[in-house]
């Protein structure tokens, strides 16, 4: 792997505070300053969170006059969205037998 890309998605979206980071960044771009807000730790824990979303390429970083502004990067999330689906299929079968047992027991 390369330095660039040091974690993968499933790495970086396994902690809860990144999660809630992707969250707030769908929303809009916003700087390191605003994210913490949103969060009971320092600005630097925040700032380590945004640095391993950024090396797994699912927040980019832009330089705004003197601050850093984070933008989610959905295309990324590719990887992401082919392995739920493989599990659609599951829930799908799931809910079909489920039905079938319902309108079998309606009168």
């Amino acid at each position: 792997m390369s330095a660039l890309h040091k974690y993968d998605v499933f790495q970086a979206i396994a902690d809860p505070t990144r999660r809630k980071i992707l969250e707030l960044l769908a929303e809009k771009e916003l700087p390191v300053t605003v994210i913490s807000q949103h969060f009971p730790m320092s600005r630097t824990a925040v700032s380590k969170h945004l640095k391993i979303l950024s090396e797994s390429r699912l927040v980019s970083v832009e330089k705004v006059g003197r601050e850093k502004r984070y933008m989610l990067q959905p295309e990324s999330f590719t990887e992401l969205k082919q392995w739920l689906s493989y599990f659609d299929l599951f829930w799908d079968n799931k809910l079909a037998m489920l039905k079938h047992m319902v309108e079998q027991d309606t009168p």
